[in-house]
């Protein structure tokens, strides 16, 4: 997809981080703009952020761990704009720490929204997008702890690795089809994002109870995830590698090189 005037761009966990960042950039190219997220408020306020340049926008709120949500938001994609021409699976979280140290409750919120959202929003966007038979594409957040081979926080680290292999089988099964509709599963590092602070956003009932103890290497961890963060690329950047992947119909979208050497020795170890 290389012309984006007047087309119809709908985006999860836009309000803030790397969703609103691709949001700007959409509303930049003229593009009509759906912003889907669990806070109405922060949706309000991105909103008005976009609609100040004369963008065309709506409001959805969604909660990406229900597929009656994704469903909702698919129609009023429908209803009000008349189609979708690019999806962004983006609303993602970050829980627990090793295996087995990570409560159950962790792994499955991690897994209904980092995982469950992006197949909710395959599921039920890509047979509207092939039945527009229009040039298409969709993007899928992953992470670079998606591809490496360890990271701090296992239900993140797997779910990112999910998104990948669900990205890449996508893409194969629409390319076999010679379908217009494009992947791109984005994998970046550092970033300046809220995902640090995704526990605001826990349902209740997925909460862990307040006896629950960290180890000192999660703590350690977030310490330097923070700096990490304050010190990561912008959002804007971002999703300048995303809108080249997308003109370039490129499937991975690396936007950290330094992270090559660690990606060939991972493969070269699993070659061996």
């Amino acid at each position: 997809m290389k012309k984006f005037k007047d087309k119809v761009a709908v985006i999860t966990g836009a309000s803030n981080g790397i969703g609103f960042g691709i949001a700007e950039r959409c509303a930049q190219e003229g593009m009509k703009v759906v912003l889907a997220g669990i806070n109405y408020d922060n949706l309000i306020q991105a909103e008005k952020a976009l609609t100040s340049t004369g963008a065309k926008t709506l409001c959805v709120e969604t909660d990406v761990s229900k597929l009656t949500d994704i469903e909702a938001l698919a129609q009023e994609t429908l209803d009000t704009f008349n189609g979708v021409h690019l999806l962004v699976n983006n609303a993602g979280v970050a829980a627990g720490g090793t295996i087995w140290e990570s409560t159950w409750a962790d792994w499955k919120w991690v897994m209904d929204v980092n995982l469950w959202g992006v197949l909710y929003g395959v599921k039920v966007f890509v047979p509207i997008m092939l039945e527009q038979d229009m040039e298409g594409h969709i993007v899928n957040t992953s992470s670079i702890a998606g591809l490496i081979p360890y990271h701090p926080a296992a239900p993140y680290q797997v779910t990112k690795r999910a998104v990948v292999g669900l990205s890449e089988s996508l893409h194969h099964s629409l390319e076999s089809r010679n379908s217009k509709v494009k992947v791109s599963v984005l994998c970046p590092g550092w970033v300046k994002t809220r995902i640090i602070d995704s526990e605001r956003n826990r349902p209740l009932e997925l909460r862990n109870e307040s006896g629950v103890s960290i180890s000192e290497e999660r703590k350690m961890f977030l310490e330097s995830a923070r700096k990490e963060i304050e010190a990561g690329m912008s959002i804007q950047e971002v999703a300048e590698y995303v809108f080249q992947a997308i003109v370039n119909e490129q499937l991975f979208v690396l936007t950290h090189r330094e992270y090559d050497p660690i990606l060939r020795d991972r493969l070269e170890d699993i070659l061996r």
